[in-house]
């Protein structure tokens, strides 16, 4: 094999769908006020006590040019068209044009935890009360993983590899790290890379409450009448995360191709750690965590002072967020104290396989804005009076690298360090 450029990666362009916002300016704009978007789940109907979800609002797929009545017939699988439009809404928010020179040169990593299992509901109430023949042809493309990649190529005109990074939870880091090390070693110049999640059906809403996951609302939660309350990261009162549909997309692209095509450097992907935990499909191993996120800092070639943010994996798990920072004081040690925590899940949820590369976007653009966003719904937990959560407001502060944590079911840990262009 052909030794690796060792170019330099960046982000140029990103595009989110949130329970915040049917876009990343929306996203953003409510993330930046404090706003936080779960109700009571209107896609579908179910009897679980976890029932405050984070759905996108305002998402009409039907409104795309490219979704044609026999087009929405085929594919049912919600993230077919949600990933579709992530990557066309990144590639013009990076201004990259898809052409004979670029087109060849741009793959797509998109993970998915869930992949289409809206589309296997169909074809199973089909199969039950229709009958074996009225199931579509199309269910096995529709729950292909790499299927929506391939699906945002025919329509956006990109050729370079496309597949689907499969980490649960930690999908979307895997698929920023994987696209840039492709690009670093040359195997392409762009790629669009990220995360989407389709998953408020009634099985894996009752199946994540069964396993203790989501938090279920009861009439003495202070969610229950006011559901934008469910998901509370490093709060006293936390009692699971808040199952959410999203996605993320980010555009990464080659130093030099940077200027020769007149995109924007938003920042520097600099440092990747990646590690399993072999210990338990659920609860995380500090040891692993710690060393994915030593590793990150090795990659990037800093220490661990010269991180000024920490975007934290945060599900508002008693056990998950305990570990967390346990892992963090461990790596930080005294610093710990003077790094913002901020966790993202508390405004949008948990987006499963997208929610790392909505955290990424967000990431990235509170630190080219010289801001940190929000852990919202916070009550102090005396457990963690170390730690700055930003509890409740998002707040002024200038710094250089954000550490952006990632882990998954299975024990699948990615922690990615990005570094400002300002």
């Amino acid at each position: 094999m052909k030794a690796p450029l060792n170019r330099k990666v960046f982000v140029s362009g990103y595009a989110t769908a949130t329970a915040l916002g049917n876009s990343f300016a929306n996203t953003w704009q409510a993330a930046l006020q404090g706003k936080a978007g779960f109700s009571r789940v209107t896609k579908c109907e179910t009897e679980s006590r976890s029932n405050v979800v984070g759905e996108i609002p305002n998402w009409d797929p039907s409104q795309f040019p490219y979704v044609t009545p026999k087009e929405a017939s085929i594919w049912n699988a919600d993230y077919v068209f949600l990933t579709m439009e992530m990557c066309r809404q990144a590639l013009a928010d990076a201004g990259l044009t898809m052409d004979k020179e670029t087109g060849p040169k741009t793959a797509c990593l998109i993970g998915s935890a869930l992949n289409g299992v809206d589309s296997y509901r169909i074809a199973m109430d089909n199969y039950v009360n229709r009958g074996p023949f009225k199931v579509s042809p199309y269910l096995l493309p529709n729950v292909c993983a790499n299927l929506p990649a391939g699906k945002a190529g025919m329509e956006l005109g990109f050729t370079g590899p496309v597949f689907s990074p499969q980490g649960a939870c930690a999908s979307a880091n895997h698929a920023i790290a994987m696209g840039a090390r492709m690009i670093r070693d040359g195997d392409c110049d762009f790629a669009l890379v990220g995360g989407v999640e389709s998953c408020l059906v009634p099985e894996i809403i009752q199946g994540f409450s069964n396993m203790l996951a989501t938090i279920k609302v009861g009439e003495k939660d202070r969610a229950y009448v006011d559901p934008t309350q469910a998901s509370r990261p490093f709060s006293l009162d936390r009692k699971g995360f808040v199952l959410a549909e999203g996605a993320g997309v980010l555009l990464l692209a080659a130093e030099e191709k940077i200027k020769q095509c007149g995109l924007t450097r938003k920042a520097e992907v600099v440092g990747i750690g990646m590690t399993s935990d072999a210990k338990h499909f659920t609860r995380p191993n500090k040891d692993t965590i710690v060393r994915a996120i030593r590793d990150s800092l090795t990659d990037a070639e800093i220490s661990a002072q010269d991180i000024g943010s920490i975007n934290a994996h945060g599900t508002s798990t008693p056990t998950g967020d305990a570990t967390e920072v346990e892992c963090l004081r461990e790596v930080f040690a005294e610093h710990i104290s003077n790094i913002p925590v901020s966790a993202n899940k508390s405004q949008v949820g948990h987006s499963l396989g997208a929610s790392a590369a909505i955290e990424a976007a967000l990431s990235i653009e509170a630190m080219s804005q010289g801001v940190v966003l929000p852990t919202v719904n916070h009550i102090p937990d005396p457990a963690f009076a170390d730690i700055d959560v930003v509890p409740n407001t998002s707040r002024k502060h200038s710094y250089e690298h954000v550490l952006s944590n990632s882990f998954g079911f299975g024990g699948t840990n990615c922690c990615i360090v990005f570094r400002g262009c300002n």
